[in-house]
């Protein structure tokens, strides 16, 4: 583990970022309520990994399965898709016939914008960049997606898609935002919060500790900040990003967005350079702690997911990675929850 910086602006946010109100958990329910795919992720319990950690309990939020798609980026871009579909009306089926969405992905984002624009009618156009896996191009395809490869990082294909958008009148669904844009980022991350809805569902008790990896932030962003609203203050946040790609640790560090450099990091879906200012703005308010791991820490939290005969990817154990490193004020009591994000790439 490379870097740990608590929180300074834990419980008040950042002065000229604010989070956007008005979110609802329960409207996201509502509307998934209506989906004959959508079925509640189960929560296991892992003692082998508990003890290998130390801990008296590791609960998992198991993502893998999300309505088909194999991870948690399924509530994201198809629930905004859906909510567009709501408004308009008619048959829902072809509710968005001739409108395009387009987006770029590291692969789960674009999986999710496929599913939900075939459902209601629209197509999709992803952006990928050069260093995602050609399983996910293949899944994408299958999904009835156009698939364009453009740039060497998430960044460039993000870019990419947005002057795709400009020039095609095509509907941008990005995960990430930034200054003029976010609105639909705001319902991607809204989607999210159907995890936390479930947990406190499912779970007896609350936990001391949850570690939440990050990307661009809108998973940890979005559980965190529901989190918050049902348990309060009880459990310590923590957050877990590459060390390639420290992009939230270090806005956190100055106090607004910032770009990071790094190489190419084998946690591919949290290997984004760039924070998104919605996440950031609620992370600044709701995490405790910053955290970044090694490659080779991912690596190891990967293969522990696996001996346990849960097959996940380093980005999906991150979580788990960071805790099997070892972090201050957690030991031989405490109840850690970790999200096990997404499957395997090659299924």
């Amino acid at each position: 583990m490379t870097e740990r910086l608590h929180n300074e602006f834990r419980g008040r946010g950042l002065p000229d970022l604010p989070p956007l109100s008005g979110a609802h958990a329960e409207a996201v329910a509502a509307l998934l309520a209506q989906c004959p795919a959508h079925r509640p992720t189960p929560l296991l319990d892992c003692p082998e990994l508990a003890a290998q950690a130390g801990i008296a309990r590791l609960t998992l939020k198991d993502e893998r399965s999300r309505m088909g798609l194999g991870s948690f980026k399924a509530l994201g871009a198809a629930y905004a898709i859906a909510r567009e579909a709501a408004a308009a009306g008619g048959d829902l089926q072809t509710a968005l016939r001739g409108r395009t969405y387009v987006t770029a992905s590291a692969g789960n984002h674009g999986m999710s914008v496929a599913a939900g624009a075939r459902v209601f009618g629209a197509d999709a156009v992803i952006y990928l960049a050069n260093t995602v896996p050609e399983s996910f191009a293949t899944r994408l395809k299958a999904k009835g997606a156009r698939v364009v490869r453009a740039g060497e990082n998430y960044e460039a294909s993000m870019a990419a898609a947005g002057k795709a958008a400009e020039a095609e009148g095509w509907t941008l669904l990005s995960d990430g935002s930034w200054p003029g844009y976010v609105e639909m980022p705001f319902r991607v991350m809204e989607g999210y919060r159907q995890i936390a809805t479930e947990i406190t569902a499912q779970m007896a008790e609350v936990p001391s500790h949850i570690l939440l990896q990050a990307g661009v932030g809108g998973l940890a962003a979005a559980v965190a900040s529901e989190l918050r609203r049902r348990w309060a203050d009880a459990p310590q946040m923590i957050v877990v990003e590459p060390e390639a790609a420290p992009a939230l640790i270090e806005s956190i560090r100055a106090g607004a967005v910032v770009e990071t450099q790094g190489p190419v990091s084998i946690m591919g879906r949290l290997d984004c350079k760039t924070p998104s200012m919605l996440a950031l703005a609620y992370l600044a308010q709701d995490a405790d702690l910053f955290v970044t791991i090694t490659e080779a820490e991912a690596a190891a939290g990967a293969a522990a997911v696996v001996s346990v005969g849960l097959a996940s990817t380093p980005s999906g154990a991150a979580g788990v990675a960071a805790l099997l490193v070892g972090l201050d004020g957690i030991g031989p009591q405490s109840h850690v929850l970790c999200i096990l994000s997404e499957g395997p790439e090659d299924v």
